[in-house]
């Protein structure tokens, strides 16, 4: 490990790193020194993440580089035209972003690759709409979206304008391991520039991603805009100005913006973690929401490519909205203003089976993909046809994607698009609650839950362990058929068996009588399950909202329990 750590001080670029391994090597912190150099950070479909510092297993300079360097060998290799068409590149406010964006730029440059560079920083959705916008092979943004302050992530987008998925990931890592054996080759920003082969995407590139969203026929519902108000915090992120813009291009007035967290600042003080999800950081917008008397109260997370939304209730207070919820009001919504019929939505697997029904009701066609918005988006385009459209889809974690202009999760359209359903429903003296309710009614009240179970060190593979002893009942519920979609197999109570057209991944989902839900997914990395529930009871005509929602619950609090008792 010492040869190693001895290389790595010799090529690394950044005193700053240089100067921590140095550090950490004279205050002989072996099982620090050790995490960082037992291997390399791995590049999977999400690209790279992980803490910043120095070491292969962290995100420094060196490691941008490098796998700057192997994007570019393994475009070039993918595209003749790679050089001439380019690489779309952008980054979010924290503190080492800016500077990873612009060596990956000074990678790609020196390779012949032109690179369009945002001058400042950006939402990654206005990043991702320039893949298309301007005919590149690729994008990178540098982001770690929600995660704690102290990590950062390098996401990659193919030339189709969506996420990278298999091969591209491992052909991608294969030339990273290249790169990281081999000499490294860069080009200033000032050379690159007068090469003609880096490009400043100025104010007149955020304004192309404002005009594509205001042309969007999605979000042209212009019902009575003035009549709500609107709480919004961009969480420390940089999604604030485009967020307000879009609201004002789309008529609304009412708009009050949190200031403490209104700019960019990657060490997020104001929130313990900067994901709209997690238990207090919604806390300083419900906050204003409530001075205000607004009517929802909106975030987007750092990288403004979520959308999270509490709204107010009759009593004053606020609730959020689960990412199930909004799915599917947004999935009626839509629906309700095109012809249904010609239209595509989807979600994934551990997503509300809500939207699907939904579907059912319009005439649309639905699809659902495996975990991760990468899936939804690049499935829906091979999945559409002239006669059904792309329209929508959602995943639970807050992710929303209205129309096609973005193909990946955009939170600044999903926040214009839920203005619009509010202020439309306002006109019609409706609530969201209303429309929740009406959905429920027509379709069942609809509960889902995710739990992780944490397991011995020392356990065995469970998936193995429940494929061998499948279940015949959970919580009293007939198991009706399995998914496992390692076997690519669905199998009947009978034993009958039907063959799933998804990719491969280790999970197994439980349908249960009265339309319950059980989804067990074992971590790879870690002795613990994901497990995602989902349970429909009976709405009766008569019968109070809070009542069903109660009795919902109840049947979701016993399932979990009956659930995790039997691991």
């Amino acid at each position: 490990m010492n040869e190693k750590m001895t290389q790595w001080l010799a090529i690394d670029p950044d005193p700053k790193t240089r100067q921590e391994l140095q550090t950490l090597i004279e205050q002989q912190q072996t099982t620090e020194l050790e995490d960082r150099f037992r291997c390399r950070l791995e590049f999977g479909t999400a690209g790279l993440r992980g803490k910043v510092g120095a070491g292969p297993n962290r995100m420094n300079r060196l490691v941008i580089q490098q796998t700057a360097t192997g994007l570019g060998q393994y475009l070039l290799h993918q595209f003749d035209d790679a050089k001439q068409r380019g690489v779309v590149i952008g980054y979010d406010g924290r503190p080492d972003s800016k500077q990873f964006a612009h060596d990956t730029a000074a990678v790609l440059t020196a390779l012949g690759i032109k690179v369009y560079l945002t001058h400042d920083v950006a939402a990654t959705p206005i990043v991702a709409f320039g893949v298309r916008h301007l005919n590149t092979v690729a994008a990178v943004v540098v982001t770690a979206s929600h995660n704690p302050p102290e990590y950062n992530g390098f996401k990659v987008y193919w030339e189709n304008g969506a996420q990278i998925i298999p091969p591209h990931d491992s052909g991608i890592a294969h030339h990273i391991d290249i790169a990281a054996q081999s000499p490294l080759e860069l080009l200033s920003v000032e050379e690159a520039v007068a090469l003609d082969r880096l490009i400043w995407l100025e104010d007149d590139y955020y304004q192309s991603y404002r005009d594509a969203m205001n042309a969007n026929p999605l979000l042209k519902n212009h019902t009575k805009p003035d009549s709500i108000g609107i709480a919004y915090t961009a969480m420390h992120g940089v999604g604030a100005r485009m967020a307000e813009t879009l609201l004002a291009d789309a008529g609304f007035n009412q708009v009050y913006s949190v200031k403490e967290q209104r700019e960019p600042d990657g060490t997020f003080p104001t929130v313990n973690f900067p994901n709209p999800e997690e238990a207090g950081a919604m806390d300083m917008v419900v906050a204003l929401a409530k001075q205000h008397h607004a009517d929802i109260a909106c975030a987007n997370d750092p990288d403004a490519d979520r959308f999270a939304v509490a709204v107010r209730k009759p009593n004053g207070e606020y609730q959020m909205l689960t990412g199930d919820q909004v799915g599917s009001l947004f999935g009626h919504y839509l629906l309700c203003q095109t012809e249904a019929s010609n239209q595509l939505v989807g979600n994934t697997i551990v997503s509300s089976s809500l939207l699907s029904k939904i579907a059912k009701s319009h005439g649309a066609s639905y699809y659902q993909t495996l975990t991760g918005f990468k899936w939804l988006t690049n499935v829906a385009m091979q999945k559409q046809t002239p006669q059904s459209q792309f329209l929508f889809a959602y995943e639970e974690a807050l992710g929303y994607t209205v129309g096609n202009q973005v193909w990946d999760k955009d939170g600044l359209s999903a926040l214009v698009a839920f203005a619009q359903l509010t202020a439309e429903l306002k006109s019609q003296g409706k609530t969201i609650w209303d429309q929740l309710e009406h959905l429920y009614r027509q379709h069942g009240m609809y509960v889902n839950a995710q739990r992780s179970i944490a397991l011995a060190p020392n356990t065995p593979a469970v998936g193995e362990k429940l494929r061998a002893n499948p279940p015949t009942a959970i919580a009293g519920r007939t198991v009706e058929c399995i998914d496992d979609l390692k076997a690519l197999e669905k199998t009947f109570a009978d034993g009958t068996t039907e063959k799933i057209d998804l990719p491969p991944s280790d999970v197994l989902i439980y349908h249960l009588s009265g339309g319950a839900r059980v989804i067990v997914r074992p971590s790879g990395t870690e002795p613990k399950l994901k497990c995602y529930y989902e349970v429909v009871e009976p709405f009766a005509e008569q019968e109070a909202f809070q009542t069903a929602q109660d009795k919902a619950q109840l049947a979701m609090d016993m399932l979990i329990a009956e659930h995790q008792h039997m691991i």
